[in-house]
């Protein structure tokens, strides 16, 4: 299978070689590399630059873009810059984040469970985090649930849900999207991805009203939207998480924000939801 890999970076001068390093060295060789260099002020460009003169399937794209933290919007306005700079006869596109070191199986047991069942629409392992010199996982989210940091789209999968929707909750509603058009997701286990900077356990507050606001543009609804809350404040041990949360869900509703999928789609993924909390109660 043809992988196209699109890598986002910004000021990651400390890690980007050891991603490439692990992606170079894949059994299964990736078809080509696009890293996208946003606006970096440390050693990024450098670095990727001598990858890409020293590996011609490795290219090197600059984006210069706002400095601004834009939660959802600045990555995948990056993963944009170098999408365009790649063609369509790819089998399985990525976006893996520039923070990673990937087992050398890694792609070649992505391509095998795309090839052996051709329903799968995504597919990733997992990450873990280094804590007391052991790399245990690294538990953000449900094991149902592919990390944005390392995801990978079968072609048909990936032009059904109408690619990466630049906002927050992209790496939700891409995967709440492919159930919606009857493709699989495959968690492998045994693919243990090193994740060196883990993800930051705070966010500022203009993030978690982001994170409210997500909620609604994928149509969840007020109720489900406040049980998914009250799950996220609880696992970061917050209530003015939850508050800022639902702040961000209101003024979403009160200003008419866009939706990021059509109503059919948000009664599908509501039906989804709720059918998940039933199973958890029973």
């Amino acid at each position: 299978m043809k992988f196209y890999i699109i890598i986002p970076t910004h000021n990651e001068e400390d890690t980007i070689g050891l991603t490439l390093e692990s992606l170079i060295n894949q059994t299964l060789k990736p078809e080509k590399i696009v890293v996208v260099n946003d606006n970096s002020s440390d050693k990024t460009e450098a670095i990727i630059r001598d990858f890409a003169n020293k590996y011609d399937f490795v290219k090197l794209v600059n984006n210069n873009s706002s400095n601004l933290h834009l939660p959802g919007t600045k990555i995948i306005n990056a993963f944009y810059k170098g999408y365009d700079n790649l063609d369509d006869t790819y089998d399985v596109i990525c976006k893996f984040d520039a923070d990673l070191i990937f087992p050398e199986n890694y792609l070649k047991q992505l391509a095998f469970h795309f090839n052996t069942n051709k329903k799968i629409g995504m597919a990733a392992g997992f990450c873990y985090i280094k804590k007391n010199n052991e790399w245990i996982l690294e538990g953000l989210t449900n094991k149902d649930h592919i990390r944005g940091a390392l995801k990978a789209y079968r072609k048909a999968c990936f032009i059904d849900i109408g690619k990466l929707k630049t906002s927050i909750g992209w790496d939700t509603v891409d995967e709440l999207l492919a159930k919606f058009y009857n493709w699989e997701i495959k968690l492998d286990d045994a693919l243990k991805v090193k994740h060196l900077k883990p993800t930051g356990a705070s966010y500022n507050k203009a993030s978690k009203h982001l994170q409210g606001e997500a909620m609604y543009k994928m149509r969840y609804g007020l109720s489900l939207a406040v049980l998914t809350g009250l799950k996220m404040a609880w696992n970061k041990k917050s209530t003015i998480y939850f508050l800022d949360f639902v702040v961000g869900y209101l003024k979403a509703r009160f200003n008419n924000t866009e939706f990021l999928v059509n109503k059919d789609q948000g009664k599908f993924i509501r039906q989804l939801r709720w059918k998940g909390i039933k199973d958890k109660i029973l």
